[in-house]
């Protein structure tokens, strides 16, 4: 009975329907045949509770000294987006080790990730990429060597697929689509071989971490990422 009552309190039953709500729909629509997918969005930083949904994580975690955040920005009075957020993931980058443990080696990391996301009845949720050739991220960066992280369902759960997130204009609004086809394997930062394909149906996790080790503050700002087919035009404005 206890268990049963976690599930309720926890909007088990709720998540299932929406889920089958989105599985029927695209029935409906004929997604499936037509191949016209719509895009799917998989994190979005415009609502007050976005960061409910994400974890943050440095070095610090394992006795390192770098500093990491994740906050949420209002848009301008004014702006397009006026009433939305935005998330301002920031820090400072240390590379000092910490001398009460001698068996860490190497320092000066950190990144923020989505959460698993939860059960339904249908089994636990992931993002089907599969039907998408791009992950799209409209970011604003401050040139720093920041890396789009995918974790899926696989059976080496420590793999992660990288890429880098190229900005074209530092400091300033840009939407970057980056094909799912050329993300690479890696464990624990070091690329690994076989390049086994990702498992696009079956994506846990996306986020996006600063791994150059270079000792200083940074400053990335997101508004969101989604999954697409359709690269629109560069999008650029300094405002929401």
């Amino acid at each position: 009975m206890r268990p049963a009552l976690r599930l309720l309190r926890g909007g088990f039953f709720q998540r299932s329907i929406d889920e089958m709500k989105r599985n029927t729909f695209s029935v409906f629509k004929g997604e499936g045949i037509t191949g016209d997918f719509s895009d799917m969005e998989v994190h979005s930083f415009r609502h007050p509770d976005s960061l409910k949904n994400i974890k943050v994580f440095s070095d610090a975690d394992t006795g390192g000294f770098s500093k990491v955040h994740m906050d949420l920005m209002p848009c301008p009075p004014g702006s397009p987006s006026e009433g939305q957020y935005y998330g301002r993931f920031h820090g400072n980058i240390s590379i000092e080790l910490p001398t009460e443990r001698p068996k860490i080696q190497r320092s000066g990391y950190a990144a923020w990730r989505t959460l698993e996301r939860r059960r339904t009845l249908f089994g636990r949720q992931n993002w089907d990429c599969d039907p998408y050739t791009y992950l799209a991220l409209r970011v604003r960066s401050d040139g720093s060597k920041y890396f789009v992280n995918i974790q899926t369902d696989s059976i080496v759960e420590t793999d992660i697929h990288q890429h880098r997130l190229f900005a074209k204009r530092v400091g300033e609004w840009e939407i970057i689509h980056i094909p799912f086809s050329e993300f690479v394997r890696t464990n624990f930062g070091q690329v690994v071989e076989p390049q086994n394909e990702m498992m696009r149906q079956k994506v846990k996790t996306v986020g996006i971490g600063l791994i150059d080790r270079i000792p200083g503050p940074f400053e990335l700002f997101i508004d969101r990422i989604w999954a697409t087919n359709t690269p629109e035009p560069e999008h650029i404005t300094n405002t929401c």
